[in-house]
């Protein structure tokens, strides 16, 4: 802002109405009276949110206090009723002069949004104080003078939401101790003029709302902006993961901060907490996969902030590669997801990372003071080690920053137990993860720089090969990292026009060492989404974006030709025939989309959208159009009805249909060992489903499913090798149940069931159950806090048993015996034919933390598989295939951390 001329003093007229913190309390009603103290004491206190002033009238200033230089101050009490609006206004404490009166017929038409009692609105009683102050107006003085003084400008949000807050008192204390008022108008603004040179001491009041205070210095000649954000009095500083825009998708799963970082069996990993959702299948044990709606692993793609990463978890899935502390939102998408996201035809998980916590408290866990504090976490555990810090930038109130780092150390203490027991592999795995942010976020503009990585890397030394193949002795070694430098951009162009942007380039590295045989992969990409919002009429948006991946890459390959499923193997590795490419390129894969959002009545919303693609390196175009729609079949009770008494619970109906195109992999492609010219995999997804509220805290969600998979890639024998072709089939099909306690002061929990099969059909071949179909899946889990610190949960879960491939039934034909290698080559039967039993296992995980002034302390234990239940795996057989048994799961694992914040 450029800076304003000095004028000459004037007296003018100015009215400033101001927000004490005074005494709030919400009248029962229809429901009663307010509980006593001593009622309190032995029942659950009511969660009561105090009325807050979104409409703000001007008093008149009577004319004789005018004249006489007179102010003062007038505390009223409101009466306020269910719908915001005031009914009365009495003097509380009077001033005369004329001030009582305008006081309160200015009061008559305030407009409050209603308090609310357990979430429902009832009439309350405040007291308001009305100050009526005399303004210094400036007048015009020479161009050449000097200006003396300085102005402070700013706005006051609402933190969490970032909605702008009406009828805030702020009070700013000056050098010399006097003070000055302003109250937030409707857009949330606050302004000082003419403040003399050197530090401000502010601090906000408002009932309802947790005091800010924050010091500002003010420079002569200069307008300093501020943006003030405020804590309802009900709001403590858990967060909530999933973002609060309207849904662009039938489908999309939300899971609180208060519940992620506590489901049993997760050791507090956000990303690990989507096993416990419906439509996710329990994965192999150890291998990080997440299984969605009958798709493959590779069918589901995972986003940090819209740039692909291509793992999500460390080896064995312990961990995700990004720690929950760095995480605002996960948005997990199971199917018929928007035209935002493509190249995909499973689903898609898109995590968003937070901006770095600023906040400063009173007493740890309490908001206070102001902005412009760092903050540090500590935590250790059995498998890994984590470090964060955060706060301002260089104590700036615009830029933050965050740095964290973790790494594992499963080898220090593995790896002598393994050696000690005598055991074939005598390794462990190393992983490790960094992550930096540096943001600024001022307004409505935001504007991110994002630094983050991860690698793991495994060296097995094996001494004892399995007999049917000794190739795999010696040396194994498998490493995958990846690394991203990330742009994020967001902005609200105009009441009608937003942006988002996003640019990230880095690198993925995935090199595999059996032997002589390897595999190595270099790819640099650089991902660019842009997306334009245009809000075209009232009820309709507009959404354009460019979603442009290319990737430069180098990859080499030397290794035998894998069996198509269902043929038995060449023999053991070190006898087949070998086949070799190395390969440089670039891949090429923009696509660009378009979506409407729709909303003609208060109770539908129809979002119809298409998506173009292109992929150079099989040399096709796919058009994917989609269709997503929600219906309030019976809409929730108004908040006069809820006055009234009335109870209605909403009744949801969603539904949607799309198009979903998936590129082939590049192996598939590869003119060695694939196909060229392969068309992308295509799926038909068909959803509907209700959602119903049962009470205040219980939500019931039932969900159907369809997809129809074509051109899936399939193999077939040729003349020399294989041929990939198009021909391959498939449905997927299912029905997802999710009973919902949703999180309280005390507990949360769910319960879910997910019904499904998946099957496949290859050319020439009968259609067959896919390897991934789980038949039933249910999830039951909660988790209560006992008070004093304390919290346990547990969570159990029964499934399907995997689906493996046994050897053939003949007896006498269960083996071959390969002279050349010297061992034997076990005969595989029909592929995915024999089901595991079930599987079932209770985690618990219990937690304590310690509260002091300016820091935390936690410890957890969190126990896997408490009852020790030896799961099926796998079938493993001995070297002629004459004797079969059970692989089974991972034992109880216990895992003992701490945990210090500040």
């Amino acid at each position: 802002m450029r800076p304003r001329k000095a004028r000459s003093a004037a007296m003018v007229l100015g009215v400033v109405a101001l927000a004490a913190p005074l005494p709030v309390r919400a009248q029962a009603g229809a429901a009663g009276a307010a509980p006593t103290a001593e009622g309190e004491a032995s029942a659950k206190k009511p969660e009561v949110t105090p009325p807050t002033l979104t409409q703000f009238e001007n008093a008149v200033y009577p004319p004789e206090a005018e004249k006489a230089g007179i102010q003062g101050s007038v505390v009223l009490k409101l009466m306020i009723d269910v719908e915001g609006n005031v009914t009365s206004a009495e003097v509380h404490e009077g001033a005369g002069h004329g001030f009582d009166e305008a006081a309160q017929a200015a009061a008559l038409k305030f407009k409050f949004r209603p308090a609310l009692r357990d979430g429902k609105p009832v009439a309350a009683a405040i007291l308001y104080r009305y100050s009526f102050t005399l303004k210094v107006a400036p007048a015009p003085e020479p161009v050449a003078a000097a200006p003396a003084e300085g102005e402070l400008h700013g706005v006051v949000r609402l933190r969490g939401t970032d909605e702008v807050l009406a009828g805030i008192q702020i009070v700013a204390t000056l050098s010399d101790g006097s003070e000055r008022r302003a109250l937030t108008d409707a857009e949330g603004r606050f302004q000082f003029l003419k403040v003399p040179p050197g530090q401000l001491r502010i601090r906000s009041v408002a009932p309802g709302f947790k005091e800010f205070k924050a010091a500002e210095d003010v420079a002569a000649g200069e307008a300093t902006e501020v943006v003030y954000r405020v804590f309802p009095e009900s709001t403590g500083i858990e967060i909530v993961i999933e973002g609060e825009r309207p849904p662009r998708e039938v489908t999309r799963r939300t899971i609180e901060r208060r519940e992620v970082d506590r489901i049993p069996g997760t050791s507090g990993d956000a990303l690990r907490s989507l096993e416990s959702l419906p439509g996710v299948a329990r994965p192999p044990p150890f291998s990080g996969l997440l299984i969605v709606r009958g798709s493959a692993p590779e069918d589901t793609n995972y986003f940090f902030d819209g740039s692909m990463i291509p793992l999500a978890y460390h080896f064995g899935g312990l961990t995700s590669v990004i720690p929950t502390e760095l995480l605002d939102r996960i948005d997990f998408y199971p199917g018929n997801f928007s035209a935002r996201y493509g190249r995909v035809q499973g689903g898609i998980v898109d995590v968003g990372l937070r901006t770095p916590d600023t906040r400063c408290f009173e007493d740890y866990g309490k908001v206070g003071q102001k902005s412009g504090c760092y903050h540090g976490l500590l935590q250790l555990d059995l498998i890994d080690g984590r470090a964060m810090l955060q706060g301002p930038l260089f104590g700036s109130k615009d830029w933050s920053f965050a740095l964290a780092g973790r790494r594992s150390w499963l080898d220090v203490w593995l790896k002598p137990a393994l050696e000690e027991s005598g055991a074939s592999v005598t390794s462990a795995p190393v992983y490790y993860d960094y992550q930096a942010i540096v943001e600024r976020k001022k307004g409505n503009s935001r504007l991110s720089f994002r630094g983050y990585g991860s690698d793991d890397r495994l060296e097995v030394i094996v001494t004892d090969p399995a007999a049917e193949d000794p190739g795999f002795g010696g040396g194994v070694r498998l490493g995958i990292s990846f690394w991203r430098a990330q742009v994020q951009y967001e902005d609200k162009l105009s009441p009608g026009v937003s942006v988002q942007s996003m640019l990230s380039f880095g690198r993925n590295q995935f090199g595999f060492r059996l032997g002589t045989f390897r595999f190595d992969l270099d790819v640099w990409p650089f991902y660019a989404r842009h997306e334009f919002g245009f809000a075209v009429a009232d009820g309709i948006k507009l959404n354009l974006g460019l979603d442009f991946l290319t990737a430069p890459f180098t990859v080499g390959v030397r290794a035998p030709d894998p069996p198509r499923p269902g043929e038995p193997p060449g023999g053991p590795f070190i006898t087949r025939q070998i086949l070799e490419s190395h390969d440089e390129g670039t891949s090429f894969r923009p696509g660009w989309y378009g979506e409407l959002e729709l909303q003609p009545t208060r109770r539908l919303r129809v979002i119809p959208g298409a998506r173009f693609d292109y992929a150079r390196d099989s040399g096709h175009a796919d058009f994917s159009p989609r269709l997503n729609a929600r219906y309030d079949l019976i809409p929730g009770a108004s908040s006069e009805e809820q006055a009234a008494g009335v109870d209605r619970r909403r009744t949801t109906l969603k539904g949607g249909v799309g198009m979903f195109h998936q590129p082939p992999e590049f192996q598939e492609t590869d003119p060695v060992f694939g196909t060229p010219g392969l068309r992308s995999p295509r799926a038909v997804h068909y959803t509907v489903g209700v959602e119903q509220e049962l009470t205040q805290q219980v939500d019931l969600s039932v969900e159907g499913y369809y997809k129809d998979l074509s051109r899936q890639v399939s193999r077939a024998p040729a003349t020399s090798g294989f041929n990939y072709s198009n021909d391959g089939t498939g449905r997927a099909y299912g029905l997802e149940t999710m009973l919902k306690y949703k999180a309280d002061e005390r507990f949360f929990g769910w319960l879910a069931y997910t019904l499904s099969r998946s099957v496949r059909k290859d050319p020439d071949r009968p259609e067959r159950l896919f390897d991934y179909d789980q038949t039933h899946n249910l999830i039951v889990l909660g988790s209560y806090r006992l008070g004093r610190g304390w919290e346990f949960g547990g969570r159990f879960t029964l499934t399907s048993g995997r689906l493996v491939t046994p050897a053939v039934s003949a007896p006498a034909l269960t083996a071959q015996y390969a002279a050349d290698a010297g061992s034997y080559v076990i005969l595989e039967g029909d592929p995915a034919s024999r089901r595991l039993p079930f599987a079932h296992q209770l985690d618990i995980r219990l937690d304590k933390r310690w509260q002091f002034r300016t820091w935390r302390l936690g410890a957890y234990l969190d126990v896997k598989n408490v009852y020790n239940n030896a799961v099926p795996e796998d079938l493993v057989y001995n070297f002629n295939a004459s004797d079969e048994q059970y692989q089974t799961g991972v034992p109880i694992i216990p895992s003992l951390g701490l945990r210090g914040e500040f």
